[in-house]
């Protein structure tokens, strides 16, 4: 008889254990499936849209100086003229015979008139042909990439850059990187836009629909991942 009633008992406690165990599990499912529903209608609200396609009026049809190219100034039958240096963070040049020159913005073609000009007092028939031999451009023609990059850097926009081009110049990822958390800062009319880019699973899935256009600018940011 006690035997009998000690697994009647047993029984019960297991009846309600499980009970609870069920119960808790649908709780947990409901939760779950609360906490998403928040995140979506959070993300719907922040106003995060996909970058647009790229502007390209917003690109020049010519190659404009910037601070540290690197400039071979050829001066004709004038050896003794002809360097090759960088642009100072300045924007000026210094050239023997001829100090401080702005390069800042100036298109190669522009700079060799402007030279040309101002040797003319110490060179007869002077002939200069500015050859940009490696390329930064000017701060408004750079696409800034700052976090979690291998080699974050400036680099010099050219006419229909993506995300892609952008992450192969800076080497690529982290292994603190998380990618699917970076943003495009963009500058439209004078207002500040911020787009998500989903750089994990464009490099590591191969998700090519990722491959967001860039602008001339544009800041790449890649934050580090929480853990």
């Amino acid at each position: 008889m006690r035997s009998s009633i000690f697994f009647f008992k047993l029984y019960n406690l297991f009846s309600t254990g499980q009970s609870f165990l069920h119960g808790g599990l649908r709780m947990l499912r409901v939760a779950r499936l609360a906490a998403a529903a928040i995140i979506l209608a959070l993300g719907g609200c922040s106003g995060r849209e996909l970058p647009p396609p790229a502007d390209q009026s917003a690109v020049p049809s010519e190659y404009h100086i910037g601070p540290g190219d690197s400039l071979q100034i050829f001066v004709w039958r004038n050896p003794e003229l002809s360097v090759t240096i960088p642009v100072r963070p300045d924007g000026r040049i210094s050239i023997p015979l001829v100090q401080d020159i702005v390069a800042l913005d100036k298109t190669p073609m522009q700079l060799g008139a402007e030279i040309q000009q101002k040797l003319k007092k110490f060179v007869q028939d002077a002939d200069v042909t500015v050859i940009v031999q490696s390329f930064v451009g000017p701060f408004t023609q750079q696409v800034r990439v700052i976090g979690e990059a291998s080699k974050p850097a400036a680099v010099p926009y050219r006419a229909n850059m993506t995300v892609l081009d952008v992450m192969i110049q800076v080497g690529g990822l982290t292994k603190f990187a998380a990618g699917n958390r970076a943003v495009i800062v963009r500058h439209v009319n004078g207002e500040e836009h911020t787009y998500p880019v989903y750089l994990d699973s464009l490099i590591d899935g191969g998700e090519v629909k990722y491959n967001a256009p860039m602008e001339p600018g544009d800041i790449l940011i890649i934050p580090q991942t929480y853990f």
